[in-house]
């Protein structure tokens, strides 16, 4: 499979969601170390529920069509559901296989979820070890 396949160029040409929410309940920023990919991540979360997610960034076409994937797939779900989303789900949106060079442009989206989520629930941050694949 080609690494850069139509769906992650359409979401890197024309990404969902890429504007930061006004007022949000949660932002956060997260960067890929390895290679600067960078996110800034912003939701409303109400009883529990995402209700609107909102975003910039830069980087490369993967971490910015993941992050777009991503942002349309957690809006009404609980901030459990979202935690629940493994590095497995967002290969599996992306639909391409992603080598150990890339995989933290890959997961930035998600690491980036996963922090926020955790910020709002005033809890630590996840570590990169728990988030990529095993």
């Amino acid at each position: 499979m080609d690494l850069y396949a139509e769906n992650i160029l359409d979401h890197f040409r024309h990404p969902h969601r890429k504007s930061p929410l006004s007022h949000p309940t949660v932002e956060l920023r997260e960067k890929n170390p390895s290679c600067g990919d960078d996110i800034a991540l912003t939701m409303q979360i109400e009883k529990d529920v995402i209700e609107e997610i909102g975003w910039e960034g830069e980087g490369c076409a993967i971490s910015q069509a993941a992050m777009s994937m991503l942002a349309d797939a957690v809006i009404g779900k609980t901030i459990e559901e979202a935690e629940a989303l493994t590095a497995k789900d967002i290969l599996a949106m992306l639909g391409v296989e992603v080598g150990p060079r890339r995989i933290k442009c890959a997961l930035l989206s998600l690491h980036a979820l996963r922090n926020a989520l955790r910020k709002f629930q005033n809890l630590p941050p996840t570590p990169w070890r728990d988030i990529l694949p095993t």
